[in-house]
């Protein structure tokens, strides 16, 4: 990714530039910086999720597939191959779980590896689940789960259609310490396990040291005009 740019003018005006990231299968990166600064904005940017103003080179290149030019596909707006992408190659981890609510837990996490019907999805929906320690939950509804079990299910369904990419939006800013070290762990090994490249937004400088994460910080400065510029360090 080279140059990306996205403005806003609503309200005070905002600019986030991401002038230079590269990174490959199997990383681990963390996007840090102060609450509100755009950090899970440049989550949604890399998980083609927003649409860039504008980018010199914005390029994904998935597992055993050619390279793919972003910047081109949303310069001609081509968002059905945009939602491909996202659907076979990226699994999302959302703040607050963004489980289902009518739903069961097997259901949820089924999801994503149900819509690319996916062979051998059950036995693979059952390992996920012992490795979270949510079998026992399976059949139960969001409603009847703590807050750590939902992210752990969330974690499950990021993982069911066997991405290439996790990203991960604060998965632990609902959670006390203790269970959000857990969940954190739990997020570490499923990472390492299943050998797929983790991006992770996060506020906390010790979980990126704890987690071996290599570190994008967001820094953010005002303008004469009372607007913002964000940008990405390189």
């Amino acid at each position: 990714m080279r140059n990306l740019q996205l403005t806003r003018s609503t309200g005070p005006g905002y600019s986030l530039c991401i002038p230079s990231l590269d990174i490959a299968a199997g990383d681990r990166v963390a996007i840090t910086g102060a609450s509100g600064c755009g950090k899970s904005t440049a989550l949604d940017l890399l998980g083609m999720v927003l649409r860039p103003d504008g980018a010199d080179a914005f390029s994904f290149a998935p597992s055993g597939m050619a390279e793919e030019d972003l910047a081109a596909c949303w310069r001609m707006d081509r968002r059905d191959r945009l939602a491909r992408l996202r659907q076979r190659h990226m699994g999302y981890v959302l703040q607050t779980g963004g489980l289902l609510p009518f739903l069961t837990v097997f259901e949820n996490i089924e999801l994503p590896a149900r819509a690319l019907n996916l062979p051998g999805r059950r036995d693979h929906i059952h390992r996920l689940a012992r490795e979270m320690g949510i079998e026992r939950l399976l059949q139960a509804r969001p409603e009847q789960l703590s807050i750590g079990e939902r992210q752990r299910v969330a974690i499950g369904r990021a993982l069911a259609s066997r991405p290439d990419v996790l990203l991960a939006d604060e998965p632990t800013a609902s959670l006390d310490p203790e269970h959000a070290r857990v969940v954190m762990d739990l997020l570490f090994e499923a990472a390492e396990h299943y050998a797929v490249t983790l991006i992770l937004v996060t506020h906390s400088s010790d979980m990126v040291r704890s987690g071996g994460l290599t570190e994008r910080r967001m820094q953010v400065s005002p303008r004469g005009d009372g607007s913002v510029v964000a940008v990405l360090e390189e």
